[in-house]
């Protein structure tokens, strides 16, 4: 039986949807998905809980050769500098082999911080509905359901002007190739349009993950910022290396969209030092 979702990616109840699945993997990339499998299980071993695919590729929506592979990893204690280096490494050598693929980026959490109280609306949230179970128990099944309200919306995105500083950083430190500048300005774009459309969205009453549709339901309530976020959609799926593009974003968009936000939903409460 095909699956079906409800409009707006929420269930009959009103609570989002799951995302993804491996029947949507796009046949191109499953030979990606099964050897990022087996070596997740090489370098960890042991200390390895579960694992989860999310973006494009359980979406069923990847471009070849255009898309990124995401993953979430999750250790059975705290990830420690080495483990964060052996996943980069890992990542690295994923992206080399596969041309398919425009990147590998893996999250690194412990069990004990996804289904800590104070990330059930952030990473909790994050592994119940927009992963897809690749490796291990899933941790979903230990997580509530969810609703597209504020409380959300403040837990996943209310801290903007604290990450703003740091994009700051890694902006001038960043070399001028493209090479240097495409992966921030991908990542910076898809950030802030997701940003923007959590803003909106309790009273767009609905989830998506598709960041034109994002861009679209924040222009209709700040139609005056919404050609900015439309072009960081579009800068998000086909980014260049500009670093005026960069500088727009935390000199203009990104500062006015943390006072907003901050305004509407107010600031996500704060996390434990080494929590990033």
């Amino acid at each position: 039986m095909a699956e079906t979702v409800s409009p707006r990616g929420l269930d009959p109840l009103g609570f989002i949807e799951r995302e993804g699945s491996h029947a949507r993997v796009p046949l191109v990339f499953r030979p990606v998905v099964a050897a990022v499998r087996d070596r997740l299980l090489e370098v960890f071993g042991a200390r390895l809980d579960s694992a989860y695919l999310y973006g494009s590729v359980p979406r069923g929506t990847a471009r070849t050769g255009r898309s990124d592979l995401d993953l979430v990893v999750v250790l059975r204690a705290e990830p420690a500098g080495g483990e964060r280096d052996t996943a980069r490494a890992l990542g690295e050598a994923v992206d080399k082999e596969f041309p398919q693929i425009d990147g590998v980026g893996i999250l690194l959490y412990s069990r004990a911080r996804v289904l800590d109280e104070r990330e059930r609306y952030d990473v909790g949230w994050f592994v119940a509905c927009q992963c897809t179970p690749l490796l291990g128990e899933d941790l979903a099944e230990f997580l509530p359901r969810y609703r597209p309200d504020s409380l959300l919306a403040r837990e996943t995105n209310g801290d903007l002007a604290d990450l703003l500083p740091r994009w700051r950083r890694r902006i001038a430190t960043a070399g001028d190739s493209e090479e240097a500048l495409r992966p921030l300005v991908r990542f910076m774009s898809r950030h802030l349009v997701r940003t923007g459309f959590t803003l909106v969205m309790p009273r767009w009453n609905g989830w998506t993950s598709d960041l034109r549709e994002m861009a679209e339901a924040f222009a209709g309530s700040y139609p005056e910022r919404g050609g900015q976020l439309r072009r960081a959609a579009e800068l998000g799926q086909e980014p260049v290396g500009d670093r005026a593009v960069l500088r727009s974003y935390v000199d203009d968009l990104g500062p006015w969209l943390a006072h907003e936000y901050a305004r509407v939903h107010g600031v996500k409460t704060p996390r434990p030092d080494g929590w990033d």
